[in-house]
């Protein structure tokens, strides 16, 4: 493909970077990535996605837009209110970015439709606030073979992780089973600072950038925390066997995705 004029432009300070160049731009224009939960996390995830120009972006999203997520879902206005997120989402990417194709799905995460959702897609974002969907998204990307970026955030602290079929440990090697009903607090519950969503949803667009870029390291096999209040990362390593994995090991138990209860794919 040849890029336009405006193309050139537009992504000129890619283009300039020996990591990315003319070809890695070529790789982010031909991708695809879905983003399942439009608020706190799969906002600044999907605006930095769109403004790098990637190709098609998918995003699975079944809420409307409310007065209280403007405090951290950006890619929501105070005009959006009443309106279905993917709608919203996809009206701002679409000002920002026509070479952006956007895909909506405005449903629920579940066991019977989640491997038709991520089927077309290269790299999966998780921007889910709740247990039930992130294991499912987990088990069903480990099965499809698809990389994801797992994320959370709370109060003053969040994390993130990267899973890549055959290169590490996935969400279930770390984290086994979703906690009892009610045992964790949620965002709605316990507070977030809405900056929070920021640093670690655009995080989540670099993991991707640099996956379908071929460049830098991922956080494969590790764990990067952030709390806000200390102003400190820590990145942890992760085991290296995951052979005893439920879903990703060598004898898997999992088999079939699991409905733990009916997992919304909103945002955080």
């Amino acid at each position: 493909m040849a890029f336009t004029n405006e193309q050139l432009e537009r992504y000129s300070r890619h283009i300039i970077l020996k990591e990315i160049g003319v070809g890695g731009q070529k790789k982010l224009l031909n991708s695809k990535v879905l983003i399942i939960g439009a608020g706190g996390l799969g906002a600044p995830a999907a605006m930095y996605l769109a403004a790098a120009g990637v190709g098609t972006i998918g995003i699975a999203d079944a809420d409307e837009v409310d007065l209280s997520n403007l405090q951290r879902q950006i890619i929501h206005a105070t005009d959006n209110l009443g309106q279905a997120k993917v709608l919203s989402a996809k009206e701002t990417i679409n000002r920002m970015n026509p070479d952006v194709t956007v895909n909506t799905y405005r449903t629920f995460v579940a066991s019977d439709n989640i491997m038709e959702l991520i089927g077309d897609y290269d790299f999966i974002i998780d921007g889910t606030d709740n247990f039930p969907a992130k294991f499912l998204i987990n088990d069903a990307c480990v099965m499809a073979k698809k990389p994801f970026s797992h994320a959370g955030i709370i109060r003053f602290k969040g994390q993130l992780m990267t899973y890549v079929p055959g290169e590490g440990p996935c969400y279930r090697c770390v984290f086994k089973n979703p906690p009892p009903k009610d045992a964790v607090p949620t965002c709605k519950q316990a507070g977030v600072v809405g900056a929070m969503g920021g640093v670690i949803g655009s995080l989540q667009a670099m993991e991707a950038i640099k996956y379908i870029t071929g460049t830098g390291d991922l956080l494969t096999g590790y764990l990067l925390t952030y709390d806000a209040l200390s102003m400190e990362f820590r990145k942890i390593r992760l085991p290296k066997d995951t052979s005893g994995c439920a879903v990703c090991g060598d004898n898997p138990s999992i088999t079939e995705l699991i409905d733990y209860e009916q997992a919304e794919c909103s945002g955080v």
